[in-house]
């Protein structure tokens, strides 16, 4: 059984639903971000720069057990491990693996920012809060322009997807209204209609 350690967040959610997805059976860890629990020795010694997610496979590639932080890098290894969710094909793989690589330097991190000065500053910050509004709304942007050419990420539902969706499921905290980009619309709701995505956006209860 997988030991999962995570927070209620778009980045614990990837993994949650990465896990739901594949089936794998998994043990929850809350780790309470809002008291600092991420910086206990023991955590930071599963996850070295002290963020969930991280999992911990008694089974790791070589039978023996392996720590793995960082949810980009927890997908790649799990997709690998049930052989699912990241295509066979070379193009296919690069395809998906790009559009990852998107969510984890733009999406994550941008939308993480809208987050903060919308929800969390201790002060307005004006400049701040158009700065990230607009660099979300262009992500948005990059998505739908995509999302019509191709009803996934990559040519069929992979982690890329998986990454992408909890990020875009906070839609209302950027001020987005998701009938402005009617493809990420019809994605978003082709996505969050699979059980599993249902499942595991409920981690950890």
């Amino acid at each position: 059984m997988i030991d999962f350690y995570t927070w209620s967040t778009p980045n614990g959610r990837k993994v949650s639903i990465m896990l739901e997805e594949c089936g794998l059976p998994y043990r929850v860890h809350k780790i309470h971000i809002g008291r600092g629990e991420q910086f206990s020795d023991a955590f930071v010694a599963i996850s070295p720069n002290a963020k969930i997610p991280a999992i911990v496979d008694p089974q790791g590639p070589d039978a023996a057990p392996m720590a793995i932080f960082e949810s980009g890098a927890i997908l790649i290894y799990l997709a690998g491990k049930c052989r699912r969710f990241l295509p066979e094909t070379p193009r296919g793989k690069y395809e998906a693996l790009q559009w990852l690589m998107f969510q984890m330097g733009g999406v994550g991190p941008m939308f993480g920012q809208t987050h903060h000065f919308l929800r969390s500053a201790k002060e307005p910050v004006p400049y701040a809060i158009e700065r990230y509004k607009a660099e979300t709304r262009r992500l948005y942007g990059v998505l739908d322009r995509r999302l019509a050419q191709t009803p996934f990420l990559a040519q069929e539902y992979s982690i890329a997807d998986i990454a992408t969706y909890p990020w875009v499921a906070r839609f209302d905290w950027h001020q987005v209204a998701l009938a402005d980009f009617p493809n990420v619309k019809r994605w978003f709701d082709t996505i969050g209609a699979r059980p599993a995505v249902a499942r595991g956006m409920a981690v950890p209860q």
